[in-house]
């Protein structure tokens, strides 16, 4: 696998979309930190842990196809070596239709050797419609 030096969170956020809207289960799991202690929560279901567990359950979704979520939203929270985002998804599926779904996102980024890198994804279902107000950026101290 290939490993591409990304240079900000906001990089390596747009990399992890883009590799869902493609199914690309490699370009997706080389965002991740090399950390075993890695944490994704999809929508509904339990928390998963470390590499393989990710990739798993990533690989089932694309078994249903590419999924296509734009990111809206944003408010960030950083550091020199963190960065949160707090994100709004407008999900869209390719392959059934879903209307008006919006899922609250927590990313959590690292910064690496290797540039910045996924740490956490928790994404659940919100209620209702999706809001509209605009969110803004806000600094760690």
């Amino acid at each position: 696998m290939r490993v591409t030096l990304l240079s900000s969170a906001e990089e390596t956020e747009a990399a992890f979309y883009d590799a869902l809207s493609r199914a690309d289960i490699e370009a997706l799991m080389g965002l991740w930190a090399e950390e075993e202690e890695i944490v994704c929560i999809h929508p509904g279901a339990q928390r998963l842990v470390g590499h393989a567990t990710i990739r798993a359950s990533f690989e089932a979704i694309f078994e249903r196809g590419a999924v296509n979520i734009q990111p809206v939203l944003l408010h960030a929270s950083r550091n020199m070596m963190t960065e949160i985002h707090s994100i709004v998804e407008q999900v869209e599926r390719t392959s059934e239709m879903i209307q008006d779904i919006h899922i609250l996102c927590t990313n959590v980024f690292l910064k690496t050797p290797l540039g910045w890198r996924i740490s956490l994804h928790h994404a659940s279902i919100a209620p209702g419609r999706a809001p509209h107000e605009t969110f803004r950026a806000s600094m760690l101290h």
